[in-house]
């Protein structure tokens, strides 16, 4: 009986390597993405100009609106006060402190 040794010689694997069909894949995808027809700078800013001019008769509901809105402003009266926190008009029953000419409402001193 005769015995054979076979001795096999096994090459280390890089394993952070990246495979070369992987490679190929991403260049492939890289080389697509440069030769697509992308929209110049100009073309972009000028459609961003053209839909800026329709927001101004659009609601947030979509509807247009052509009418024009019209507030009633009210002075504040002498018995109430802005306060300098939360910026509400309050009437003076609801002042808390008043300091340096700043007035604060009883809800933001809390």
């Amino acid at each position: 009986m005769i015995v054979t040794e076979e001795r096999s010689t096994k090459v280390a694997t890089d394993y952070d390597e990246v495979r070369s069909d992987v490679k190929e894949s991403q260049d492939r995808s890289l080389e697509a993405l440069q030769s697509a027809n992308a929209p110049d700078a100009r073309s972009v800013v000028r459609e961003l100009d053209e839909s800026d001019a329709l927001d101004d008769a659009i609601t947030p509901g979509g509807e247009f609106v052509a009418e024009e809105l019209i507030v009633q402003v009210v002075p504040q009266a002498e018995d109430e006060f802005t306060c300098n926190s939360c910026f509400l008009v309050r009437h003076r029953s609801q002042l808390a402190r008043e300091s340096n000419g700043r007035s604060y409402c009883i809800e933001c001193e809390g």
